[in-house]
């Protein structure tokens, strides 16, 4: 069994501070995926872990999917241990849009695949872009959860923050719980910190 919580900390992945997550809510914790993701071996071990979890559901998939830029390398990993396709999605004008030549056939089974989920947002902006194409979203994936939606194996139910749908599994090593917060409820702005956003998106 794979320890994501120590890999991560023996990685320098779990940042402590102020940060801003792209979900728009602050936390005192930041899992920095590429750190982890970095080191090549490593990424293999923990797609394979996680691709244990969904062959062992019995969920048939065709294809990986994950949003940009953030899911690329866990969703392409993942992709490699199950032994299927890998494709993406990337923000055009602000819009979650599939490019570079990339399909889907109607019906065919998708997988979404993130590094982080928090919410789900991008995980669900990426699923309606394939689900609008024809395909059908199977399920959802990450290496960490950070405990707003339930995964399998994991946390009793989700948050009421939670974007993504009850009937659909949501695959991941661990849950991380740590302390997020509204902008206006954030004690660490209370006390005139600003947060910072480690990660590649500006909100």
């Amino acid at each position: 069994m794979v320890d994501i919580k120590k890999i991560y900390k023996d990685s320098s992945a779990l940042l402590e501070g102020h940060f801003l997550l792209s979900s728009g809510k602050h936390s005192t914790n930041y899992l920095q995926s590429a750190k982890v993701l970095e080191d090549p071996k490593r990424a293999e071990i923990l797609a394979k872990e996680l691709a244990k979890q969904i062959q062992d559901a019995g969920i048939k998939i065709d294809t990986v999917c994950s949003p940009a830029i953030g899911g690329l390398l866990a969703g392409y990993e993942l992709a490699r241990a199950l032994g299927v396709r890998f494709i993406f999605t990337e923000r055009k004008d602000g819009k979650m849009t599939l490019r570079r030549g990339f399909s889907v056939e109607p019906g065919e089974k998708v997988l979404i695949c993130e590094d982080i989920i928090t919410t789900g947002g991008s995980a669900m902006e990426a699923a309606q872009e394939i689900q609008k194409r024809g395909a059908e979203v199977v399920g959802f994936a990450a290496l960490a959860n950070r405990g707003v939606c339930k995964r399998e194996g994991g946390l009793e139910k989700s948050q009421p923050e939670c974007k993504l749908p009850n009937d659909k599994p949501l695959f991941a090593l661990a849950d991380f719980t740590f302390p997020i917060y509204e902008p206006q409820e954030c004690p660490l702005c209370k006390q005139g910190s600003t947060p910072i956003k480690p990660g590649s998106r500006g909100n």
